[in-house]
């Protein structure tokens, strides 16, 4: 059993884990069948040590989506029944499964409408965009937001998904497609854009993200998707909160509610959720807390088992409480705050990794409100260094002036600083 020496070493190019990869391409077949995929680190464990030699077709398409390869490029090798079958007009040397084989795996799905492989690959060929080209820009956007929820708001996320959204751009430009492949490639546009405008609000880049905004917004306009117009305005809502602009905060939300995407419960919820943050930066505690009772309300509505776009993902119940953490804890209602920490903390998946260092910054605030600085230290310490940037570093600052203040002749207050400083 040989090992899949070039696979092993297109993980490396990406900087991509076992882990990191499998995420990658559950999000890859998510887009492709509008269902989650199941690959696990035991499955990327099998690919990279040549114990699979040649991965069954969804899983092919997935790593064909994420390496924008070929599975024969990535170093793995056709069933001999493949290999002896004649190459077709893409010319492809193995051309995985017969027509009607991929056919059923493809219509078999609700979430994403494609044609043939075949066909896509001519296109291509020929110079004309093609529905094969949106999969694989769409898987790319995918493993933006993968890296994203492990790493937060870094600036290699933001320079990463810029350059995809100039790519797409570039493709706009120069080559042919038809009216309904523009309107995703400008969706994907503005999709990638909207990342890199995320990642700068995430890391406390506000000039940057300012940039980003207004260029997300067109291009999302002219992609005609309710559903990354929704995106789009969310962020919007989230960097005018940053720039303390609370009331251009709620109009952003309001724009996001008149998208027709906001008709789903499960985009509603998310909207109250924001909402409810946005009125308690204006102290508004009644509406704050009405509008979590709107999302919490809404939330129960939803079908999560209902397509949706990837990027959504995200939106869960864990979310939710995150969300409720955050207006808990600015309106200093600290119980409530502790509680909510505590059902994120609980129903977080193991991939939001920059979420659970959020989490434990803001237990940590909620701790400390009710006089307990040596819990809140300790709840504070376990947040690991490689997450101490952007909007967690600067809710450990703040902790630690709060700190200072509430408790300074406390041992906990000692310890903070002391190993803080180190």
């Amino acid at each position: 059993m040989a090992a899949n020496v070039r696979l092993s070493e297109r993980m490396r190019e990406l900087g991509l884990t076992q882990e990191e990869l499998a995420e990658a391409l559950n999000r890859a077949i998510e887009q492709i069948t509008g269902r989650y995929g199941t690959v696990s680190v035991r499955t990327i464990y099998n690919l990279v040590t040549g114990k699979t030699r040649w991965p069954q077709a969804k899983h092919r398409l997935a790593l064909e989506a994420v390496f924008g390869c070929t599975a024969v490029e990535l170093g793995f090798t056709p069933h001999a029944r493949s290999v002896n079958r004649p190459p077709t007009s893409a010319g492809s040397p193995y051309q995985e499964e017969e027509p009607v084989l991929r056919r059923s795996f493809i219509t078999s799905t609700s979430a994403v409408a494609l044609t043939t492989l075949g066909a896509a690959t001519t296109a291509t060929a020929a110079g004309r965009l093609g529905q094969s080209d949106v999969n694989r820009l769409a898987a790319r956007f995918t493993l933006i937001v993968a890296h994203d929820n492990t790493s937060g708001g870094t600036f290699q996320v933001e320079e990463t998904a810029l350059a995809w959204a100039e790519r797409v751009l570039t493709l706009q430009r120069t080559r042919t497609a038809s009216q309904r492949v523009r309107g995703q490639l400008y969706g994907l546009a503005a999709a990638f854009t909207g990342s890199a405008l995320w990642a700068a609000i995430d890391g406390g880049r506000l000039d940057r993200a300012q940039q980003h905004l207004s260029q997300a917004v067109s291009l999302a306009g002219l992609s005609g998707d309710p559903s990354m117009q929704f995106r789009i305005w969310g962020h919007a809502g989230a960097l005018y909160r940053h720039l303390g602009q609370y009331t251009n905060a709620l109009a952003a939300d309001e724009a996001a509610r008149r998208t027709r995407a906001a008709r789903d419960p499960l985009y509603a919820s998310l909207l109250h959720a924001r909402t409810a943050v946005h009125h308690a930066d204006t102290r508004n505690r009644q509406a704050a807390l009405k509008s979590l009772g709107f999302a919490e309300s809404a939330l129960h509505r939803a079908d999560t088992q209902e397509p949706r776009p990837a990027w959504l993902r995200f939106y869960d119940s864990a979310e939710f409480h995150l969300l409720a953490l955050t207006t808990t804890t600015t309106l200093g209602l600290w119980a409530e705050a502790e509680a909510h920490a505590h059902q994120t903390l609980a129903r977080l998946r193991p991939d939001l990794k920059r979420n659970r260092a959020l989490t434990h910054a803001y237990l940590a605030h909620a701790q400390l409100g009710q006089g307990e600085p040596e819990l809140a230290v300790a709840t504070a310490h376990r947040i690991p260094a490689p997450a101490r940037h952007g909007r967690t570093a600067r809710l450990l600052n703040a902790f630690g002036r709060r700190l200072h203040a509430l408790a300074p002749e406390a041992p906990a207050t000692r310890d903070w600083f002391e190993k803080e400083l180190v």
